[in-house]
């Protein structure tokens, strides 16, 4: 095969670009379509090896269209051109902004969460899940964190998040559901997390798309909970602030060792990760839990974007304070909080989800926007 660009754009001199074997980054691993002049993962130029296919209207799944198999049609903000399959503009070759940078959700009245590219990061690899029973005290909140030294942490984050909650949205749970069985419940969430991680990211090899994760289901008087990875579940209310799970962690080794956490946290290698979802975990069981709060609070389910700057559960009780404290909706706490860690450098994707104890049902649902443009009603 001749190495020349059958593209004109694409050449120039210089030493010439490596292809796409196999449908991946030669550079990263990272998944890439024939037609890629630059990596998405890593931003290594590419050598096409087909042209690309004309723009199509059908959506088809988040995973094909992340890999532009299936793409919608869509404009690029800047000029008007057409954004194609590789996610750039065929006209002045800008970038389309991902779907996956801001996302809003209000499930409920009392149920919300935002998920932020943050500021540092050159895409979002966090993911999050809202559900709630539109007639009962019910509701579910799920948080992924792709680990960023896999080549597909995007999607995998995406893809546990989706098939976890589909699992605990589903299960008919009421108020009366005994601890136990819901436990159980959140250990197959886990499990079904891991298998839909596996199956839309690469099986083998050393950059396996993984993920952390975080789940809490409300129920009524109790808040139950479960965790794998470094994404946490806090309870932060006028009974006292707990951190409910507990990290799989570098850091969290060296804390039950007597380590003050500060110092722990602070260690290079603190937030490497020693338990997992992906292809190549070994062990998915996550560690479950229940609390019954006395008094009013907040749930908090987050990725290591938001705890970062604020590690300790009073120290994240003193930022929710201050985001509630002009509106106690939901969606406006999220934001706040989100908006606060990008402004302490937002150095990760960040996302925060919040539910408001006790529910209360009568409450109208603050529609929050999911990018811009869009809305989203729980």
């Amino acid at each position: 095969m001749s190495t020349e660009s059958p593209w004109p754009l694409l050449g120039g001199g210089g030493e010439t670009p490596p292809t796409a074997a196999g449908g991946r980054c030669p550079n990263c691993t990272y998944p890439v379509t024939a037609w890629a002049s630059f990596c998405e993962g890593c931003g290594a130029p590419l050598l096409p090896t087909e042209p690309p296919p004309p723009p199509s209207t059908t959506q088809g799944s988040a995973q094909t269209r992340r890999l532009g198999v299936a793409a919608p049609v869509v404009t690029c903000p800047l000029c008007g051109g057409t954004i194609d399959a590789d996610g750039y503009c065929q006209t002045c070759g800008a970038k389309a902004p991902s779907r996956r940078d801001h996302l809003e959700v209000s499930a409920a009245a009392w149920l919300a969460g935002v998920c932020d590219r943050g500021v540092a990061h050159p895409r979002n690899e966090d993911a999050m899940a809202l559900w709630a029973a539109p007639d009962a005290p019910v509701g579910v909140l799920v948080v992924c964190d792709g680990v960023s030294t896999s080549s597909e942490a995007d999607i995998a984050s995406q893809a546990g998040v989706d098939r976890a909650c589909g699992v605990l949205a589903g299960a008919a749970l009421t108020a009366t559901t005994p601890d136990a069985e819901v436990a159980d419940l959140l250990v197959r969430a886990a499990a079904e997390a891991n298998a839909a991680i596996s199956e839309a990211t690469a099986v083998e090899g050393p950059h396996a798309g993984s993920a952390t994760f975080a789940a809490a289901v409300v129920l009524g008087d109790a808040v139950h909970f479960a965790s794998l990875g470094d994404s946490r579940v806090y309870w932060l209310g006028d009974d006292g602030n707990l951190l409910l799970t507990r990290d799989d962690s570098v850091a969290q080794e060296f804390i039950e060792q007597g380590m003050p956490r500060a110092e722990a946290e602070a260690m290079p290698k603190a937030h490497a990760i020693t338990r997992w979802l992906g292809s190549d975990a070994t062990d998915i069981a996550p560690r479950t839990g229940s609390h019954r709060p006395a008094r009013d609070g907040w749930l908090l389910v987050c990725s290591d974007g938001l705890w970062n700057y604020a590690s300790e559960p009073d120290a994240v009780a003193v930022q929710l304070a201050a985001a509630a404290a002009d509106d106690e909706s939901p969606l406006a706490v999220a934001r706040r909080l989100v908006v606060w860690a990008n402004a302490q450098g937002g150095h990760d994707n960040v996302t925060v989800a919040v539910a408001r104890y006790p529910v209360r049902l009568e409450e109208p649902v603050v529609t929050g926007a999911t990018e811009e443009g869009d809305t989203i009603d729980g």
